[in-house]
C-alpha cells in the first residue's frame, strides 16, 4: 500500500473513502468496500484510495491531543489488510480548513486526486466551519462527473458504530462491546522496556510495555489477553493477564502497562508485542501486602485460563 502525505505524489486516478477512520471499525469498512468495487469495476486503472487527515480535525481545533484509537503506523498496517491501495493523508492546517466545500471538491478531490468515485458516510461533514455535508458533495461532485456513494449509518448489537463509541466502551472496560463495535479484538502495539521488576520478585514476571503517545489506553484494570510478536514463541500467539494502572500496592504514582504471560519464561525486553485485549477481569485494587497482591495474580492467571485457553 502506497502511503503519502503529499498531494503531489499521489498514484491517480482515484477511488476516494473519505473520512478520519480512526480505528478502522466496522463502519469503516462499509465506506472503504465500494472504493474497492469502483476499483474492480473500472474499465481503466483506479487506485484505490483512503483520504484521512493528520492532525484530527477535532485536535486541530481544540489545541488538544487526541488520543487515537489508531496511531499512524497501526492504521497504515490495519488498512492493508482491507485491500486497498494507497493511503493519502492530508495534513490539517489552516489553509485546508478554510476551504469552502465547493473548494475542497475541486481543488483537493477532483484536480489533485482526480477522483472518479467518492464514498462517505451520510454523516459525513467538511469544508470550512463543516458547511458542507454528504448530499452537497453529491451534488458538487455530479457537476465533475464524479460518483458518491453515501453509506447509510452502521449498527452492530442496535448500537450506533463509530469511534467515540468504541472509546466510551473503552473507558468503561467494556471490551466486548469494543470488540464488537471494532470488528476485532482491540489492540497495543508497543515495545517492551525495563520497569522496576517487582514481578519477578513474587514469581509474576511482566513486560512493561511503551506504546505511543497517542494510543487510547483502556480503562485502568486487569485484562486477559493474547500476545504475539515476531520474536515471541516462534510467532505463535500466546495468552496472558495485563494490567493497567498505578500500583497502588507498592505506591506507584504512573501508569504502567505491564503483561504477565501464561507459561512462558525470556527476555522479551525491546521486542515488539501485540496485545489483544479479550476480557475484562477486574478493577485496579490495593492489596494489604505483597503476599496479597501475589494471592489475586494467581487468581487472575486462574480466571484467564479458564476464559482464555
Amino acid at each position: 500500500m502506497w502511503t503519502s502525505t503529499s498531494l503531489q505524489t499521489a498514484l491517480t486516478p482515484t477511488a476516494i473513502a473519505l473520512g478520519n477512520f480512526d480505528g478502522i471499525h466496522c463502519g469503516h469498512r462499509q465506506v472503504i468496500e465500494p472504493v474497492l468495487a469502483a476499483r474492480e469495476q473500472a474499465v481503466l486503472r483506479l487506485y484505490a484510495t483512503v483520504v484521512s487527515f493528520s492532525p484530527h480535525p477535532r485536535e486541530f481545533f481544540s489545541k488538544q491531543p487526541l488520543a487515537l484509537l489508531s496511531p499512524f503506523e497501526e492504521r497504515i498496517s490495519l488498512l492493508e489488510q482491507t485491500g486497498v491501495d494507497q493511503l493519502m493523508v492530508l495534513p490539517f492546517d489552516q489553509e485546508l480548513a478554510n476551504l469552502s466545500p465547493e473548494e475542497f471538491v475541486q481543488q483537493i478531490l477532483v484536480e489533485k486526486l482526480q477522483a472518479k468515485h467518492i464514498s462517505v458516510g451520510k454523516d459525513f461533514r467538511f469544508g470550512h466551519r463543516r458547511a458542507g455535508n454528504a448530499d452537497l458533495l453529491q451534488d458538487l461532485a455530479a457537476n465533475f462527473g464524479v460518483e458518491v456513494t453515501q453509506v447509510s449509518l452502521q449498527t452492530r448489537g442496535g448500537k450506533r458504530i463509530s469511534s467515540s463509541a468504541v472509546r466510551q466502551a473503552l473507558a468503561t472496560g467494556d471490551i466486548g462491546d469494543a470488540s464488537q463495535l471494532l470488528g476485532r479484538p482491540y489492540r497495543l502495539i508497543g515495545k517492551v522496556v525495563q520497569g522496576q521488576q517487582l514481578g519477578r520478585t513474587i514469581g509474576f514476571p511482566t513486560a512493561n510495555l511503551q506504546l505511543p503517545e497517542s494510543k487510547l489506553v483502556p480503562a485502568q484494570g486487569v485484562y486477559g489477553v493474547r500476545v504475539s510478536g515476531k520474536d515471541l514463541n516462534q510467532g505463535n500467539a500466546m495468552y496472558g493477564v495485563m494490567n493497567i494502572g498505578n500500583r497502588p500496592t507498592v505506591n506507584g504514582v504512573s501508569q504502567t502497562i505491564e503483561v504477565h504471560l501464561l507459561d512462558w519464561q525470556g527476555d522479551l525486553y525491546g521486542q515488539e508485542l501485540t496485545v489483544e485485549l479479550l476480557e475484562f477481569i477486574r478493577s485496579e485494587q490495593r492489596f494489604p501486602s505483597l503476599d496479597a497482591l501475589k494471592e489475586q495474580i494467581l487468581a487472575d492467571c486462574a480466571v484467564a485460563r479458564q476464559r482464555l485457553v
